[in-house]
């Protein structure tokens, strides 16, 4: 996929206005062939649905997604014969389509699970919440020092060998807190808080840290945007006052689906992408994982830190509009839409036209009844019979040698 290049450092007087996303640095951290962070471009994930102990079902979900640009693929691993199905997973994607860079999911008391999945993919993500269980106590009241510290010696205990395999190894992992799945310690001691999803983050990264283990990505999900951004941004804060630089993993859990489940996600994870915060990122649909994929490449392509489609400029049209703006806009997008990194412009007439369209690469511009005006960035270059516009813009981009065929 086409990025952007890294923007240079603008001088203080016009920092008040700088336009530029200025992402937090982080270290980079490897999943398979692919990095996330370390200035390298934010990351696109999904998870596929299948159940892995089906085998086929699974590499050709996999390489669904990989096909259309998903970069690295999550699978669920509930238990051992999951693990061992996963193994025949990744053989079965090397022999017939090629390496994919891999993520176990593992929850549920999953030391012996994550031991052994760890021996096939790139990246194990565990939940703080669930890796080890506490059973909830019906009647407590509080948690006492000596309770939280056992538990805490518990979870080193549990968590010790997969992260010296995974150290060794060269691999990662995710350490991925849910808002929802908080463990009752957390609850008791910091309330049902982004605070409270902070701190059981940070427990993990320590004892990961005191193992010299740092290929670590960190996550803090919630199904409310609300939450979501404040523990974001507060554990983006502990970091950098810690002097800890792992990238995070962003994404509103249980979105739900249609218009509203697209933008319940993107006000979450474009928000925070504006602030300069996240390196990788999953969209969560209840719609078959490959319709998530487009909805994260819009996200990065209109904040500019990532240039994978054409950028569509269009007007709203108006009493001033000399052709049907959306019927041409359309027939424009199906002509062009295979392109890679082109701004294209449609504006209904030359009031706004030349103006508003001024970044655009090429632009398609009402002048008057009948005709429209093809424009070179700036420049004017001919005038052309409304029904000759799209193919004359086409054979415009094919001029300057920017054309593929589909």
């Amino acid at each position: 996929m086409q990025t952007l290049p890294t923007p240079t450092a603008s001088s203080p007087a016009s920092d008040a206005f700088d336009t530029t996303i200025r992402r937090r640095k982080t270290r980079p951290v490897p999943v398979g062939a692919v990095t996330i962070g370390g200035g390298y471009p934010v990351v696109v994930q999904s998870m596929i649905n299948e159940d892995t102990l089906d085998i086929e079902g699974s590499v050709a979900g996999i390489r669904r997604l990989h096909e259309i640009g998903c970069e690295i693929v999550r699978v669920t691993v509930p238990s051992m014969a999951h693990a061992k199905a996963l193994a025949v997973i990744k053989q079965k994607l090397e022999a017939t389509y090629q390496p994919v860079p891999l993520v176990a999911d593992v929850h549920h008391n999953g030391m012996k699970i994550a031991l052994e999945v760890a021996k096939h993919v790139d990246k194990v993500r565990i939940n703080p919440g669930l890796y080890v269980f506490e059973k909830p106590k019906s009647d407590r009241t509080e948690y006492s020092q000596s309770e939280f510290d056992e538990i805490g010696d518990k979870i080193r205990e549990t968590l010790e060998p997969l992260v010296i395999s995974l150290r060794d190894q060269g691999k990662s992992m995710r350490i991925g807190v849910n808002h929802g799945s908080l463990a009752e310690r957390m609850l008791f001691t910091y309330g049902d808080t982004p605070e409270g999803m902070v701190e059981s983050a940070l427990e993990f990264i320590r004892i990961c840290e005191s193992l010299d283990f740092r290929n670590l990505v960190i996550s803090l999900k919630a199904s409310r945007v609300p939450v979501m951004l404040a523990a974001y941004r507060l554990m983006a804060k502990r970091m950098d006052d810690l002097g800890m630089d792992y990238p995070l993993h962003l994404g509103v859990t249980e979105a739900g689906d249609g218009e509203y489940g697209r933008i319940k996600s993107t006000a979450g994870i474009a928000t925070l992408l504006a602030d300069g915060i996240g390196d990788t990122l999953r969209v969560s649909l209840t719609e078959a994982p490959e319709k998530e994929i487009p909805v994260c490449y819009s996200i990065l392509q209109a904040l500019g830190l990532r240039k994978t489609m054409v950028e569509y400029v269009a007007c709203p049209s108006c009493g001033r509009t000399l052709f049907n703006l959306e019927e041409v806009l359309d027939k424009v997008r199906n002509a062009t839409k295979h392109l890679t990194g082109l701004d294209i412009a449609v504006m209904g007439c030359i009031v706004n036209g030349p103006g508003e369209m001024a970044d655009a690469d090429y632009g398609y511009v009402g002048k008057q009844a009948g005709y429209i005006s093809l424009y070179r960035g700036r420049e004017e270059i001919k005038r052309v019979p409304e029904d000759q516009g799209v193919s004359e813009l086409i054979n415009l981009i094919k001029a300057d040698g920017r054309w593929v065929d589909p």
